[in-house]
């Protein structure tokens, strides 16, 4: 390819980033790292009515905490700046004025009132879905339908001075896109958008033309939200007399139904988050994935794959193996469905395979350590090797695990009556005159002592095994109880047994 790879994400500052939209920032990102060209952030805040103070600063703390490293933008700088469209409203004025000038696009007057009186004279008419087009500019108040003088005064006065594209009539709108193929639009059927605010702003129609070109923008990856408004983008391009860079819309993420656009309800629904970080939204909270316990390199992986797929069954993949796989022509055209249990395993995939030490200084560090500070490093580290493989995220190692800390409090009742059986009391008092003069403690020599003497007197494993282990940790859930035994040490499971034989006296009494 000759052309230098430039790739941008392009979000508006209007609230917090979507998870959809990482996604959208990740096909970038990669696209860029494989052809070795440069992944830009620019902040589309045209829209200053819809501007969130703050949004700005979430957007690039997520892409720093997912590992997407910026070429240019806010911040970082770059040859092409600035990178806020709103510190670049000088540039957009004369692009459109050349329009006007070309007899490209032209002014119009109309208030939002008038618009909105034509809407519902054309609706009661029978005319629905009414557009500002080639069939009704001439019924309005613009430059085409005014006289000379009359466009100049309305213009001195500087009232609902707009500047909207005039569409051609009768032509077919065609472009490639690298994922749909030839799409193709009659522009006959499109609106006459403004393109240049009564406030001296752009819309993101000109905008993001502009931008593109001047900062020569490669290849445009961005939502299928955006694949109804790229005939007027290609329109414009004709217009200026500039090549169009090459375009990709990515399938939308649906929710677990597979109906629908995913959105936050349907977090709040299925209850999980949809935003990378926690956002506060004054009346509302919204989790974050970060704030719910996950790893980034697992999102990005889980991700990865919500539209796009390899030619392997591979799914563990580093960011390099991602960049070094991935491809424009293997993004998929039918909707990706959200499936917040597969984001789940890939969490689980990458708690098992972290470094004990990683996971234990996390830990360390967060939201529960003060519940694992009297806890020495070898322990928590034994701790966490037992049960990485049962956790989901860091903080439930803690949780779930909460009886290698302290003694339990909650005992599974139910099924200790179950399963304690009077004419078995003296092979537990034996078992734990094993335990307490077993010299080396360790899981394998108590699993060999205890197991041994099971078998030797012609015992079930179902019948001793699950009220040793209620007498322990309280419940049947967890890891291997020999080796849980091993970590806690002979004076923590001989207190813990002789709390367990209370809980025996006190069924007897029942």
């Amino acid at each position: 390819m000759d052309k230098k790879v430039r790739v941008r994400f392009a979000p508006s500052p209007t609230g917090p980033l979507h998870i959809g939209g990482v996604r959208t920032a990740l096909y970038n990102y990669l696209f860029a790292n494989k052809m070795n060209g440069t992944f830009i952030l620019r902040i589309e805040d045209t829209d200053q009515k819809r501007y969130v103070p703050k949004a700005e600063e979430y957007i690039i703390e997520a892409l720093n905490w997912f590992g997407l490293k910026l070429d240019e933008g806010p911040g970082i700088g770059g040859n092409y700046g600035p990178y806020r469209q709103s510190e670049r409203k000088d540039i957009y004025g004369k692009y459109a004025l050349a329009l006007v000038e070309k007899g490209f696009a032209y002014y119009a007057f109309d208030t939002g009132e008038e618009l909105e009186q034509k809407r519902k004279s054309e609706e009661e008419k029978g005319n629905q879905g009414y557009k500002y087009n080639h069939a009704t500019r001439a019924e309005m108040r613009n430059s085409l339908t005014l006289s000379p003088e009359e466009t100049k005064a309305l213009i001195e006065k500087g009232e609902n001075v707009t500047i909207r594209l005039k569409i051609p009539v009768d032509e077919t709108i065609t472009f490639t896109d690298k994922v749909r193929g030839e799409v193709s639009f009659d522009s006959n059927l499109l609106d006459d958008k403004v393109i240049l605010k009564n406030d001296g702003m752009p819309t993101y129609h000109l905008a993001n033309i502009i931008d593109d070109h001047l900062m020569e923008i490669s290849h445009v990856i961005r939502g299928e939200e955006w694949l109804s408004s790229t005939a007027h983008h290609v329109i414009m391009y004709k217009y200026f007399g500039w090549e169009a860079p090459e375009f990709s819309h990515l399938p939308l993420l649906l929710n677990p139904t597979g109906k629908g656009k995913l959105s936050k309800r349907h977090g709040a629904k299925f209850g999980f988050p949809v935003f990378p970080l926690e956002w506060n939204g004054g009346e509302e909270v919204f989790e974050g994935f970060r704030e719910r316990g996950f790893d980034p390199k697992a999102v990005i992986n889980f991700l990865a794959f919500l539209g796009w797929s390899t030619e392997d069954d591979k799914e563990m993949y580093t960011m390099d193996e991602l960049i070094q796989a991935f491809s424009l022509e293997r993004i998929v055209k039918s909707g990706a469905r959200f499936d917040f249990e597969k984001a789940l395993w890939y969490n689980q995939q990458y708690l098992i395979k972290a470094d004990n030490n990683e996971i234990l200084a996390a830990l360390r560090s967060g939201k529960m350590s003060n519940s694992i500070a009297n806890h020495s490093d070898d322990f928590m580290v034994g701790m966490i090797d037992l049960m990485k493989e049962r956790a989901q995220f860091y903080d439930q190692i803690i949780t779930d695990g909460q009886y290698f800390l302290t003694d339990p409090t909650d005992y599974d009742i139910k099924t200790l009556k179950k399963k304690y059986k009077s004419e078995n009391q003296n092979h537990l008092d034996n078992i734990k005159n094993i335990i307490a003069d077993c010299t080396e403690f360790n899981a394998t020599n108590l699993s060999t002592k205890i197991k041994n003497y099971i078998s030797e007197n012609e015992l079930s494993f179902g019948a001793i095994l699950p009220i040793l282990r209620i007498f322990i940790s309280g419940t049947l859930k967890g890891p291997d109880i020999f080796e849980v035994m091993g970590l806690l040490g002979k004076e923590t499971i001989l207190s813990r047994w002789a709390k367990g034989e209370d809980l025996i006296a006190n069924l007897s009494k029942e």
